[in-house]
């Protein structure tokens, strides 16, 4: 009783637009927007109308095994998806919200199967082409959100695993970039490396000087001018 009363509100959502005429639901994700390293991941996803996958739930929920289960599930029944990754580079330019919008939209931009309307997991897009909607806790909320959130974790753990062999002294593999003890240890000893955010704490402090100094350079340049 207690899974089907989970599964039930998993779908309200949907199961409302459904009522409603809409078919192709798109729900939007994220994964990684927390982490000291590496990109932030953002994946949109149409699942088949009325489509009902066991097991289906808010990522950070479930297992690492169950998580590349149901990613392979998703990808080979979705209408259509899309993952786009937003590196450091752009986090430390725009700052992690726009970052992360930025991906959203580009998504949705990404996406063959065009949306009749969206769901996203907490953040408003603003004037976009699609009706939407932004539900708080969304991931657990709702199924398509749920889908697009699995495929955001599972794509991102893929390439930190991909970025522990290229940088192995920081733990990628195991952490994924997030501020645990054993990766703020590894800062500590190996100072940061390229893939790190340098905009965010503790990453920020080791730049702190050669950013002041960057501004000090461009104050003499005005004066000089």
């Amino acid at each position: 009783m207690k899974s089907q009363k989970s599964e039930i509100n998993l779908y309200k959502f949907e199961d409302e637009l459904l009522d409603k005429g809409y078919r192709n639901i798109c729900g939007i994700d994220e994964a990684g927007r927390g982490a000291l390293a590496g990109p932030v991941c953002i994946a949109a996803c149409i699942l088949p109308p009325f489509l009902r996958i066991d097991g289906i739930n808010d990522s950070k929920q479930l297992s690492a095994k169950k998580r590349e289960e149901l990613y392979k599930i998703i990808i080979k029944q979705a209408i259509s998806y899309s993952v786009v990754f937003i590196h450091e580079k752009d986090i430390d330019n725009l700052n992690i919200y726009q970052a992360t919008k930025k991906g959203m939209l580009e998504c949705l931009d990404k996406i063959q199967v065009k949306p009749d309307y969206v769901l996203v997991d907490a953040m408003p897009l603003g004037n976009i082409e699609y009706p939407h909607e932004a539900i708080i806790h969304g991931d657990a909320l709702s199924a398509s959100i749920a889908a697009a959130s699995i495929l955001a974790k599972v794509s991102r753990d893929h390439y930190m695993e991909k970025m522990d062999i290229k940088y192995p002294n920081y733990g990628f593999k195991k952490h994924k970039g997030y501020g645990t003890k054993d990766h703020l240890d590894a800062i500590s000893k190996n100072g940061p490396c390229k893939i790190h955010r340098k905009t965010f704490a503790p990453i920020n402090r080791y730049f702190s000087k050669q950013l002041s100094l960057d501004l000090e350079f461009d104050d003499t340049k005005e004066d000089n001018n």
